[in-house]
């Protein structure tokens, strides 16, 4: 399925139907912010952040749900505890080809923050020029398993699922997908640490001081461990979702970001691959 630039659609990756949105100009005519949504995310919970990310960059912005989330196909199940590394590297180049695009700046939150960094870090493709990861995961923390833990408990005894049914054609198969396997026993030695090692574009990490899902660990091993630029911005009075919690400092920063990369691309500097 050849996916075209439209504000609603559907595409073919992973042998799975997708939803996505556009907003913006086409990838012909300026970069493309790709949107990677968290493990409880979808297109529709990104709200009104795309339309003011395409207005404050200049770039065009796409978002999609991956499979089991949102109106998109649902996921096969139990995911396998390397889901994120599998999202990376066998679907997500499925994507930005559907889409046609050209130049790429990928912009993760928590899942898909840690599945921007995968791809960076795994898949040589010169199209991505850089990498803006919010609350990302690369190794698991206690505080973070005890949340998800908490999550599961809401999932069975409030009216989450209700909420949920909103935005997800399949609500079971959205948080089974990801609760169960953060949950798994084998999970706890989970850690994709060493992609980092691997960027060669520039990184802008952004994180909440109060995030209840990762410390700042998560930001320091990407500061440490990357050969690439990693630019910190982290937010007080901020939990696990800055774009909805900081809109204005995170729009600013991207904005700021992008505005840097266009200039080095301006001024004929390659982007390091």
């Amino acid at each position: 399925m050849s996916a075209a630039w439209v504000p609603n659609g559907q595409l073919l990756a992973g042998g799975k139907a997708l939803e996505y949105a556009c907003w913006g100009p086409a990838p012909a005519d300026a970069p493309t912010l790709v949107l990677l949504h968290e493990g409880l995310g979808c297109t529709a919970l990104w709200r009104d952040f795309p339309a003011r990310l395409a207005e404050a960059t200049g770039f065009g912005v796409v978002a999609y749900s991956r499979a089991g989330y949102g109106q998109s196909d649902p996921a096969d199940l139990p995911r396998p505890l390397d889901y994120m590394t599998r999202e990376a590297v066998d679907v997500l180049p499925e994507v930005l080809d559907a889409l046609g695009v050209v130049r790429a700046v990928l912009l993760g939150h928590s899942d898909g923050a840690t599945i921007a960094a995968i791809y960076a870090g795994s898949v040589q493709d010169h199209r991505v020029r850089g990498v803006i990861t919010m609350a990302p995961h690369f190794f698991t923390e206690d505080m973070g398993l005890t949340e998800i833990a908490a999550a599961k408990t809401a999932f069975e005894t409030t009216d989450l699922r209700a909420k949920m049914a909103k935005y997800h054609a399949d609500p079971d198969n959205a948080f089974r997908g990801w609760n169960d396997a953060w949950l798994h026993p084998d999970f706890k030695k989970w850690n994709v640490e060493e992609v980092l090692d691997y960027i060669r574009v520039p990184v802008l990490a952004i994180q909440g001081r109060e995030d209840q899902y990762g410390t700042l660990a998560q930001i320091e091993v990407m500061e440490r461990r990357s050969y690439a630029p990693v630019e910190v911005l982290v937010l007080d009075d901020c939990r696990h979702a800055p774009f909805l919690e900081q809109s204005d400092a995170v729009l600013g920063a991207v904005a700021d970001y992008c505005l840097r990369l266009t200039e080095i691309e301006a001024a004929g500097a390659a982007p390091v691959q």
